[in-house]
């Protein structure tokens, strides 16, 4: 019930490879029975010109200005959980080295 079953794969009678198929191929080039026109450079289309109101400069200083508060902000929030945590760190070492200390000195 619990041993595996492997299957068992027949042995191979030998390579089989497909029966090579060859046709005869022509090779027909066309020769062209009038020159080509020359190639004229199509004309570039025109872009439209970005233009800013002064509305859209505020709105954009306004973004701006609020992408680089919200960075700032998550910036200096990281800081400061690596600070506290350090300080907890630090004051559970000096916890435990006066604890190991004055077990020392009781013996």
């Amino acid at each position: 019930m619990f041993r595996p079953k492997i299957p068992t794969m027949p042995q191979p009678t030998g390579l089989v490879t497909p029966p090579a198929v060859i046709e005869p191929t022509a090779v027909i080039q066309h020769q062209p029975t009038t020159t080509p026109a020359p190639l004229t450079p199509a004309a570039a289309p025109a872009r439209p010109t970005v233009q800013l109101t002064p509305g859209a400069v505020v709105a954009l200083v306004g973004g701006g200005t609020a992408v680089v508060l919200v960075v700032g902000a998550v910036l200096v929030s990281m800081l400061l959980a690596v600070a506290t945590t350090g300080a907890s760190v630090a004051i559970c070492a000096l916890v435990i080295r006066s604890l190991i200390n004055t077990e020392a000195k009781r013996h």
